[in-house]
């Protein structure tokens, strides 16, 4: 397939090649900054009653890790899209909870409804990229990403918000902070040296993805926040119908729809569901639908994540689905991740 790589060469496409030097700007700040040494000495899981884990998008989607590390380490979070927790659920905004609010922008409708609502009486931990924002003036504590301004779809704000999420949950959970760094601190080479093959990766997707007319991403676990973000920006960057859940809601009907003209993405995941994820594979691959394996292990090179420690898998997992959205956009002749209807900032709720 003959592919015009010149026409893809947007903003968009800009921002996602930036992400390595994104990652390594916030690395820094996240190294310097004090918030998580106070994190540590005033906020612990026996202070409240649970914690609300909230945002919007990708911002929401990305909290998936967190929520997990944050369980297994005796918390009790709860994750809410921040438009259902202002409309169903503002009666948990109080002294005995504690809110992380992440926001890209900080200040979409919701989080400046939910900060409304909540006037200070919950203890509320931002994660944003713009200090001067809303949510980071009025929350109690925040963490400040440092991925520069980003020009539509998130990419770099999104593995840097990635990055931030893991070194916040290593000071709620009582993880040694120098060794969550040391294993972030890696990240950006990772990214770095996946990116460098854009252009291989693009035209491997490309020939995959011939004659696709649906997709469908799914994980497990920690990899629902690449699965779910994924499918969020293929239908943002490209306006291409896409899909994102656990590999388990899959199989509870939508498998039934596999038919040619339909792609799974499965993410490989960690070892605890591995095998599960692996034999869902093998059941796409007896169906006329086409699959691939998202590992580090995977058969395509366009595929193979990154091999990361635990802490960075959420921020090289989304790769692969960035590069499609290059391959999609390439294939149809368009520029990714230009806006026609939507705007950076959701002001109207």
């Amino acid at each position: 397939m003959s592919l015009d790589l010149e026409i893809i060469r947007g903003r968009y496409f800009s921002d996602l090649l930036a992400q390595p030097e994104a990652l390594r700007a916030t690395w820094d700040s996240l190294r310097d900054s004090a918030v998580f040494d106070q994190i540590n000495r005033t906020l612990r899981a026996d202070r409240f009653e649970r914690v609300v884990l909230t945002g919007m998008g990708s911002s929401y989607f990305g909290l998936h890790p967190l929520s997990i590390e944050m369980a297994a380490r005796g918390w009790t979070p709860l994750m809410l899209e921040t438009s259902e927790l202002i409309h169903y659920y503002p009666h948990l905004l109080e002294p005995s909870t504690l809110v992380i609010a992440v926001s890209q922008s900080g200040k979409s409708v919701e989080m400046l409804r939910m900060l409304e609502i909540t006037a200070r009486k919950a203890t509320v931990i931002a994660v944003t990229n713009h200090a001067d924002s809303p949510v980071a003036r009025e929350a109690n504590m925040t963490v400040l990403t440092a991925a520069g301004d980003e020009y539509s779809v998130s990419c770099k704000t999104y593995v840097a918000a990635q990055m931030a999420l893991s070194a916040l949950g290593a000071a709620l959970c009582g993880v040694n902070p120098i060794t969550r760094l040391d294993e972030l601190q890696q990240a950006a080479a990772l990214v770095e040296d996946y990116l460098g093959r854009w252009q291989s990766h693009v035209a491997e997707f490309a020939d995959v993805l011939s004659e696709t007319r649906g997709i469908f991403l799914v994980g497990r676990g920690p990899s629902l926040a690449a699965a779910r973000t994924g499918a969020l920006v293929i239908k943002e960057s490209d306006h291409f119908h896409a899909e994102g859940m656990s590999s388990a809601a899959f199989r509870h009907g939508p498998f039934e729809m596999l038919k040619a003209g339909i792609f799974v993405g499965v993410f490989g995941g960690d070892e605890k569901t591995r095998k599960l994820n692996d034999g869902l594979l093998r059941d796409v691959a007896r169906t006329p639908a086409k699959s691939a394996l998202f590992a580090p292990d995977a058969d395509i090179a366009a595929c193979r994540v990154p091999e990361a420690p635990e802490a960075a898998r959420a921020i090289v997992e989304i790769l692969p689905v960035q590069i499609i959205t290059l391959a999609l956009a390439a294939m149809a002749g368009r520029e990714p991740g230009k806006f026609d209807r939507a705007t950076k900032v959701t002001a109207v709720e």
